[in-house]
Order: C-alpha cells, then structure tokens, then sequence
C-alpha cells in the first residue's frame, strides 16, 4: 500500500515539473510565449520568474526524494525467500550425496 503511494506521489511530482519547467521563459521565450505573450505573468503576478525557479527547486528535490525512496523500497520488495530466510530447504541425502535405489524384494535387487 505504501509502495502505492509513493509511486503516485512520484508521478505528480515528476507531472508537475514538468509543467513548471515548460512555463519558465528560455532563451527563446518558452512555452509561455507561444500562448499569447506573458500569459505567466498576468496568471502568476510580476514575480512569476521567482515563483517558477522555487517551483522548479522544490519539485526536483521532491523528484529526488521519492527516487530514492522508491529505489530502497525495491531493493527490499525484490529480496527472494531464500534471501528472506524463509526459503525452501534440500532435501537430505545419508548415502553420502547419491541417491540409493528402491528395494522392491526382487532377487535381482542386490545387483
């Protein structure tokens, strides 16, 4: 349930950068310009630039974060039961490794 969660969390996040990242004006105006001028300024005030850097800062390292997370949290969820400890055993062998062939009371089990 818990692994779950942090997967959705991970995809909002990593949803959210990207749109805070495309709305930031580059050297050739962003995708903010194509939308009809400075559509990000009108929308988020005149400091829209602080707004989408701090924005841009949080939800990298909430992408970070949840990576991590994620990642340790695999390493547990992918263990095998051997590993666990609660693994299957092998059978035991008292012939010293080789298996003894079934006596079926025939004359000819002892060749």
């Amino acid at each position: 349930m818990l692994y779950g969660i942090v997967i959705t969390i991970h995809v909002i996040v990593s949803l959210v950068l990207i749109v805070v990242i495309l709305f930031q004006a580059g050297r050739g105006g962003g995708l903010s310009e194509s939308f009809g001028g400075s559509s990000t300024q009108t929308i988020l005030g005149t400091k829209s630039s602080v707004f989408l850097k701090r924005a841009t800062a949080i939800s990298a390292v909430l992408y970070i974060f949840a990576c991590l997370l994620l990642g340790v949290m695999t390493s547990h969820r992918g263990r095998s039961l051997v590993a666990k400890g609660g693994g299957v055993q092998a059978p035991l062998t008292t012939s010293g490794g080789y298996p003894q062939p079934e006596q079926d009371g025939s004359p000819f089990s002892d060749f």
